[in-house]
């Protein structure tokens, strides 16, 4: 099979995995069990906390002692057990412990599908920086697939989901056997120092001034995407409750909706190679943000009714300010690591997106709007919500600009080929 298929359907079940589940669990919890609101927070919490120490952890076992495809295939593996285990969790506290095991499982998998792509597509002497978002772009329409199969087949309140993320991840794990070899490059060594034998190689990056704020700020806007994951679908959702929305497709099918989010992501991946060779990681990350204060700032404004297009075009803008955070800030990482721990250095990545941002944009966005969008009798200020998330935004570019003092070189090969 060609390299670039063989990746493209690793990308594919990475996120069909994942789509399957993740914007549809809300309506499972509340709909399906019934549970409180009180402690759904603490499901998506589980995917930050895993990040905290899961990703850093798996990519120094690939950097030291495993194949990176075999660790990879058996944490999949190990993800559709417990996938499979989520319909006989019979009370939120169960259920919390068995998302956080699947997610201990599932969130390094993210950095370690990055470090086997790149690595083949290295091998097989190609430009990871031209070649890897026309093969990731596969990821999100992955994503989309699930999503909508999901929605369509109308298990968005059934445990159903959870067994079509099951089914996939194991073919995935067993899939991922099959990839190219991607070794440890770490050797063992009589001179090497304490960060060596810890495994935290990678946090020498932060020694460079750009790097730390790099990652200071890829942290800020990991925080950003938890607020879209936990609050995106509930929003619409709670337009059921206003006569004039009940009936409105918005309303009815919001995963759907949503998904328009990822559509867009297939999009603006493919323009990646073009953003990061003609104006560098600064520009876009700085795109990025704007985006993000575009995302927020038309959902305060926007309705399923008459202000449906708001919402729509929010949805477009998701896909800008998703991937040239997430994909770009990967290839960054990768062409500024040394690659004997490019693992490692992935896994820095998620620990600062999904690890530190989302449990921090989790959690601090929890109290916040309970203590000043919720009002006695549990109605949330959905405008006020959105729109001091859009000024965060802002104000997260704002400093970005003077702080990351990266310089562009157009004639640079920004990711070595080999």
């Amino acid at each position: 099979m060609n390299l670039k298929l063989r990746l493209i359907v690793m990308n594919f079940l990475q996120f069909f995995v994942w789509g399957a589940w993740l914007i549809t669990i809300g309506r499972y919890w509340f709909e399906n069990q019934h549970w409180s609101g009180t402690s759904f927070g603490a499901i998506f919490s589980t995917m930050g906390i895993s990040a905290l120490f899961m990703p850093a952890l798996m990519g120094v076992v690939a950097d030291k002692w495993i194949n990176a495809e075999k660790l990879y295939g058996t944490l999949h593996i190990g993800g559709a057990v417990m996938l499979a285990l989520v319909p006989s969790a019979g009370n939120p506290h169960t259920l919390f412990w068995v998302m956080l095991v699947n997610m201990i499982f599932y969130m390094p998998t993210i950095a370690l599908a990055i470090t086997v792509a790149y690595n083949a597509l290295k091998e097989d002497g190609k430009d990871v920086v031209r070649d890897y978002p026309p093969i990731r772009v596969w990821g999100t329409i992955g994503f989309i697939a699930a999503l909508w199969t999901t929605s369509l087949l109308g298990l968005e309140t059934s445990p159903g989901q959870f067994y079509i993320a099951a089914t996939a991840s194991a073919l995935l794990g067993l899939y991922a056997f099959t990839l190219p070899a991607c070794p440890p490059r770490l050797t063992r060594s009589a001179n090497r120092s304490l960060l060596d034998v810890l495994g935290l190689t990678s946090f020498r990056l932060f020694k460079n001034r750009n790097m730390a704020v790099f990652f200071i700020f890829a942290m800020l806007l990991g925080a950003a995407l938890q607020l879209t994951n936990a609050y995106g679908g509930t929003f619409l959702g709670e337009f059921s409750n206003n006569p004039a929305f009940k009936d409105a497709l918005a309303v009815k099918y919001p995963a759907i909706i949503m998904s328009i989010s990822q559509v867009s992501e297939t999009l603006f991946i493919l323009t990646i190679p073009f953003f990061l060779k003609r104006f560098g990681i600064k520009a876009v990350m700085t795109i990025s943000m704007l985006a993000w204060f575009l995302r927020f700032g038309l959902f305060a404004y926007g309705d399923p009714g008459p202000g449906l297009w708001m919402i729509v075009l929010s949805c477009i803008v998701y896909g800008m300010a998703f991937d040239f955070f997430n994909i770009s800030g990967s290839l960054f990482v990768e062409g500024q690591a040394d690659p004997k721990i490019r693992a490692s250095a992935q896994g820095l990545f998620m620990l600062m997106t999904n690890g530190i941002g989302a449990v921090l944009g989790s959690s601090i966005s929890g109290w916040m709007i309970d203590r000043w969008y919720t009002n006695a009798q549990g109605v949330k200020d959905w405008h006020g919500i959105w729109t001091a998330f859009a000024i965060y935004a802002l104000v997260m570019a704002i400093a970005f600009v003077p702080l990351f003092k990266h310089k562009h070189d157009p004639n640079a090969t920004p990711v070595p080929t080999h």
